[in-house]
Formats: C-alpha cells, structure tokens, sequence
C-alpha cells in the first residue's frame, strides 16, 4: 500500500467526532459514512494537454474522464478513498470538488434578474457531500504540512530558539483553515502559484482572540465560524454581467445560507463559481496553491511549469532503458519531472548557460535532499545528470539518444527572434544527429512558430512531424510539436560538401 492510500484510510478510518471543536459546516448527517462517498473532481490542467490529463487520470485512478467545452479543464469521478491519489497526479494544475453543474444554464434577460437568481442559488445546491471531501482533504493537507515542518524545524531548532515548535504547537490547536498552511500543501507543492486575474469577493475579517491561551480556550468552548471568499472565473461574450458582480451576489448567497464570514485572504473555504458561456460549474477548491511548481526550488526567467513538462514528456512514449535529453534545459524542469515519473530511463540535462545548469543542479540536490526527509533515509539518487554543452555540438555519440524535449527559445526574455533563424535549423541538425534513427523522437515547445516550420522544412530528411499540440504560456500562444526520427542515417554537412566549411 502506498504511502497516499495509507494516509487517506487513516483519515477515513478516524473519528470525525474528534473534530467536536470545529462547527459543523452545516446542518444535518454531517459525518455519516464519508468512506462511501462518490464524488466528482473538477481539475485545471495547461491548455492543450486536456487529452493527455483525461489518460493520466483513466490510468492512474481507473476512473472516466471528461474535458470540458471550456479549454484547460477536465471532471472525473471518484471515490473518496483515491482522494490523495488525486493530488499526485502530475498534469493537474489545481484541484476541486464540484458541487453542482449546471450543462445548459438559463440566464436571464436582464442583469438584474440574473444577479437576483444567484443571490438564490446557494439555498438550492447540495453541499453536504462536497463539503466532506473538503474537510478530508483538510485534514489531509494539515497532516502532511505538520510531518513536513517537525521536519524542518528539527533541522531549525537552534536559529529559531523553540519558536518553530510552539508556532507548530499553535497550529496544530486550529482544526479547521490554519494561515500557517498556506505554504505546506503537500510534500511536493512548495511554491507560491502565479494567480490568474479573478474576481473574489471581499468581506470581513472574523475577529480573533489575541491572548494565546485564550484562544485555545475559547476554540474549545465556542464553535468557529469558517471564513470564505467567492471566486468567479469566466468566459464569453453573451453575459449582461461582469465576475465582480456575479462573485459579490453568489458570494451573499453563500454569506447568508452557510453564516460565514468573508476573507479574501485568510480564508477557510474558496468556492469557485466557474461560467462558461452557458455552462455553470459551483465548486470548492481543494488546492490552495498550484501544483505546477512541484519540483523547483531555484527559479530562471523562463521556468516552465511542471504540469506542462510531463504532459511534453507523455507525448513521446517513454520507454524502460530509454535515453532522454533536454538540450536547453534551463532550470531543469522537464529532466527533473522525467525522473521522478520514468526513473526507469536515464535523463540528461545540458544547457549552455552556466547559471541555468547550477540552478538546474541545486534543483536537483533539493528534490533529493526532500525525498530523503520523506523516507527517512538517505537515497540512492535520481538517474539524472546536469551538464554544461553547447546546443550545436552537443559531446553525445551519434545516434545515442532515444528521446529529445526541451522548451527552445521564444526570442522573447531569453535569445532574439533574429538570432532563432539560426539558432533553430542549427539545433535541429544536431538534434538529428545524436537521436537514433527509425525510433527516436523529440518533443519541442516555441512560440516562434514560423521560425521552427521553416527550420523544420529544411530538415525533412530526418525530422517528420507527427502531431502539433497548441498551448498558452503566459498568455503567448505556443505550440509543442511531436517530431519522429526517420530512419535516414545522420550525414555529416562536412561530408557532404567534401569537407569545406564545417559548421561546427
């Protein structure tokens, strides 16, 4: 049994009545049964990559998938037992319970009836499931943050003169949305996420004691009462209203039913209200931060996002024993996901720039340093290796590698579009070397679209393009192209032109 699976039976198997000094979430059977609870999981994963989220999720959790109409989401159900199985999956982005979906939504005709339908809509939905799965997950996030800072402070102990344990100590007094917890997820999500523009809804914040032990005492005594925020995400151009207003009414909806108090920042509870032309989806967010930046401690300016490197990584098949290169690989974020999901291949990460091969290398020693904190014992390592080279004469033996992914280039923060038009023919000359010919592949993202194709168009001989997959990285529209090896063996420029001009 894993160590996820193990956690989750715990906690399904725990007393929920232990939890006596949290206010029940609402009325009702609040705790009957939640180990037979099936519910349905909403998740953000980079646009593009739905289809290759929709097999993760149909392979690891053996459950139907569905993308969504609107573009970088999917929905599967689930028991609630696969719960923490959920947070490892690695092409998902953030995660949420749903709790209503509506397929075919009747808005209004004017603002104001629309606006006045979701002031009502809270009293109409059914909370009490997805609220249990919300308060699970809770406790499952609070479990692995407190393992992971006994950790931490235990290596702290002197710097922070006891005050690591007694922060700790307070923490673990709070049942229910502890602001200590905002950094520590779970294990592997450690980094503050980029926040998309959304609208939330901003209310007061619930007044707290400031006496230590009253607090204790009076958290004891007296139920909590949960703070939220509302937030709206949405898409088309038929609305007669704005996120804002929709966040602010939904949000008094949900004000009013549950009794809550708003927070913007420090709150408990985040419900999502996600519209997307006519398609309505009420949810609660189960992730605080974005899972995207699992593995990467040192940041380059232009770290790519874990999630979109192993849904690059899934798009070329790894196979055992298999050889794979990131030749620009910048902090190391596709090598880095490469080992820790086919540990089973050998991963090679080479850039020409010595600052991003260190941080790429210090990336590295953290994920090792952090799995051997996990296990409680020192690893044997990752089979992986950072390397200083030059992209146009890489030291590797022709034909020696079996796959190529590496994100080029934009000519944006890094390099010069000018400069791409011999950059790109040049890289792709020496990508055709070093891969095998026949079976080798190579997973390229770039925004300098017509760049690459007519790089590409030069290199037909050696490079067939398979599939092209189009992608949004921080509002730039790119494309990962899917690139097989042909079975022509590699001929030296050199050879060709009976030895004149070599280009490297």
């Amino acid at each position: 049994m894993s160590d996820t699976q193990e956690a989750t039976n715990q906690l399904l198997d725990m007393n929920l009545h232990e939890n006596e000094k949290s206010v029940p979430l609402m009325e009702g059977d609040f705790r009957s049964e939640p180990e037979h609870l099936q519910v349905t999981i909403g998740a953000t994963v980079p646009t593009g990559f739905e289809q290759t989220a929709a097999d993760e999720v149909r392979e690891k959790l053996k459950s139907s998938c569905r993308i969504s109409k609107d573009r970088g989401k999917i929905y599967f159900d689930i028991a609630v037992e696969s719960l923490a199985q959920v947070h490892c999956l690695r092409s998902v982005d953030n995660l949420f319970v749903v709790v209503q979906e509506f397929k075919d939504y009747q808005f209004k005709n004017t603002k104001e009836e629309v606006l006045k339908d979701f002031e009502e809509l809270a009293g109409k939905l059914p909370w009490s499931d997805p609220l249990k799965v919300w308060q699970i997950n809770t406790s499952f996030k609070k479990k692995k943050a407190k393992r992971k800072k006994a950790n931490q402070s235990a290596g702290k102990e002197k710097d922070d003169c006891g005050q690591g344990d007694k922060a700790e100590e307070k923490g673990s007094k709070r049942v229910l949305g502890s602001s200590t917890l905002e950094s520590h997820i779970l294990d592997y999500y450690e980094n503050p996420a980029i926040k998309e523009e959304v609208s939330t809804l901003v209310g007061d914040v619930l007044a707290s004691c400031k006496d230590e032990t009253g607090e204790s005492l009076r958290e004891e005594t007296e139920p909590q009462v949960q703070k939220f925020r509302v937030t709206c995400n949405r898409a088309g151009e038929k609305h007669c209203f704005t996120s804002n207003e929709a966040a602010r009414d939904f949000g008094g909806s949900v004000q009013e039913y549950f009794k809550w108090k708003a927070d913007m920042t420090n709150f408990d509870v985040e419900v999502l209200l996600n519209i997307h032309d006519n398609e309505v989806i009420v949810g609660i967010a189960l992730t605080e931060e974005s899972l995207h930046r699992r593995n990467i401690t040192h940041f380059g300016p232009t770290t790519l996002r874990s999630t979109l490197a192993y849904g690059m990584l899934r798009l070329c098949e790894p196979k055992p024993t298999d050889v794979i290169v990131d030749p620009m690989c910048g902090t190391g974020a596709i090598p880095i996901e490469g080992a820790t999901e086919w540990s089973h291949c050998y991963h090679i990460a080479g850039d020409n720039n010595p600052l991003a091969v260190n941080r790429a290398a210090n990336n590295i020693s953290s994920l090792l340093t952090k799995s051997q904190i996990k296990d409680g014992k020192t690893s044997w390592g990752l089979p992986i290796d950072a390397v200083q080279w030059d992209i146009c004469n890489l030291p590797l033996r022709t034909a020696s590698v079996d796959i190529i992914v590496t994100d080029m280039p934009f000519g944006k923060r890094m390099g010069s579009k000018k400069r791409n038009w011999n950059l790109y023919p040049a890289c792709l000359r020496e990508m055709s070397r070093v891969c095998r010919p026949g079976t080798g592949r190579a997973v390229l993202l770039t925004q300098d679209k017509k760049c690459f194709a007519k790089a590409l168009s030069g290199m037909g001989h050696v490079w067939r393009k398979v599939h092209t997959v189009w992608v949004n990285i921080g509002g730039l529209h790119a494309a990962v192209y899917l690139l097989k090896r042909t079975p022509q063996v590699f001929v030296h420029p050199s050879e060709q032109e009976g030895g004149r001009h070599p280009p490297w």
